[in-house]
């Protein structure tokens, strides 16, 4: 079994006058709320064999501010594989995580992580949490699943078990509902 939790980039500025998409830093909300969700890492004593993440300036922040707030180290793979990726895409990158690693983190995009989630579990109505991630997968959300694989090389289609699905607003309501 391995385990594969997946965190969207939390909210960036649309305000900031950046000439690509790339280069779109977080807002304060979005600060706030990876500050937060590394604060739910930490109480849930979640730790990571291996982070995998897209070098967008928005991921790299959002990896700043979950960093001191989780009391971890991460000295993440910077992918650009990983930037604006369909779940397909995402998970041949998955295949190339070290064979060692048994809890990767994998930190990108919208709506490649999204769809990913959809493809590793089943719709057979057994995860209420899959649920939520139908109606909507926010910004800073942290989606944790369990693979019934022994190698990342084995991930395909249907494999996983959604765990626990977490949004910023489930740990503060001032991060919701209009947090997107």
């Amino acid at each position: 079994m391995k385990k594969l939790t997946l965190l969207r980039h939390a909210k960036s500025s649309w305000d900031d006058p950046v000439a690509r998409d790339f280069d779109r830093p977080l807002n304060d909300k979005g600060k706030r709320a990876a500050a937060i969700m590394g604060k739910f890492i930490k109480r849930n004593n979640l730790a990571f064999d291996q982070i995998l993440a897209s070098p967008a300036v928005r991921v790299i922040e959002t990896l700043e501010h979950v960093e001191p707030a989780s009391g971890l180290s991460f000295e993440p793979q910077w992918d650009r594989k990983i930037y604006l990726a369909s779940s397909v895409t995402l998970m041949d990158v998955l295949r190339g995580a070290k064979p060692d690693a048994d809890h990767v983190l994998m930190v990108g995009h919208n709506p490649g992580l999204e769809d990913l989630i959809f493809d590793l579990v089943p719709d057979d109505g057994s995860s209420e949490a899959r649920g939520e991630v139908e109606v909507k997968y926010p910004t800073a959300a942290l989606a944790e699943m369990t693979l019934n694989i022994d190698n990342w090389s084995d991930i395909k289609d249907s494999c996983a078990a959604l765990d626990r699905f977490t949004r910023p607003r489930d740990l503060d309501p001032e991060l919701g509902p209009d947090y997107v």
